[in-house]
């Protein structure tokens, strides 16, 4: 076993590389995306499974806050994991595969923007809900890690973490979040 693994050298090391290679055009490219969707008065919707279910969460709650208060603008931010027994519901229901989708027929307007959190990519209950949003005049923002998975490939706007680790992914994740709010705060 190495005695270097998981030491804050190591892992810090890691991430400043992860860092390093991200596509800053991307992230600021999303940012205005996100920011032209808040000054047009649309809906900012956030879906994810796991981990990413928590960094969608963790948007809205920095972005609905702290954007509202140092603008005074409203900030019409919603996640779509929030409400256990909505997402229980159509799990047991309909399908888990649909549980973002079925939320989505009933609040999406045209132009909302619909921001898809997945580490590898590939989850089915996002991706449909991206395919759904594209078919339906939405906004989408897909965020990243590992290839890319279909959310890369179906994602009208992308922010890519170019790394095999799920905890890396998520922290560029949550680093895009907090760039998000810097930049729509005014700090």
């Amino acid at each position: 076993m190495n005695p270097y693994a998981g030491s804050a050298k190591v892992y810090f090391s890691k991430l400043t590389k992860c860092l390093e290679v991200i596509d800053q055009k991307q992230v600021d490219n999303a940012v205005s995306v996100i920011a032209d969707a808040w000054q047009s008065g649309r809906q900012i919707i956030t879906l994810g499974n796991g981990g990413s279910s928590m960094t969608a969460l963790h948007f809205i709650n920095d972005w609905n806050k702290s954007i509202f208060m140092s603008s005074g603008k409203p900030f019409r931010g919603r996640s779509l994991v929030d409400n256990m027994g909505l997402v229980m519901s159509y799990g047991n229901d309909v399908s888990f595969n649909d549980i973002f989708v079925e939320q989505l027929k009933n609040v999406l307007q045209p132009c909302d923007l619909v921001i898809a959190i997945s580490g590898s990519g590939n989850s089915e209950n996002v991706i449909r809900a991206v395919t759904y949003a594209n078919e339906n005049q939405g906004v989408t923002l897909g965020l990243c890690g590992y290839r890319g998975g279909k959310l890369k490939e179906i994602a009208q706007h992308v922010v890519w973490a170019d790394v095999d680790d799920m905890q890396l992914s998520e922290d560029v994740h949550a680093i895009f979040g907090h760039i998000v709010m810097q930049r729509l705060c005014g700090y």
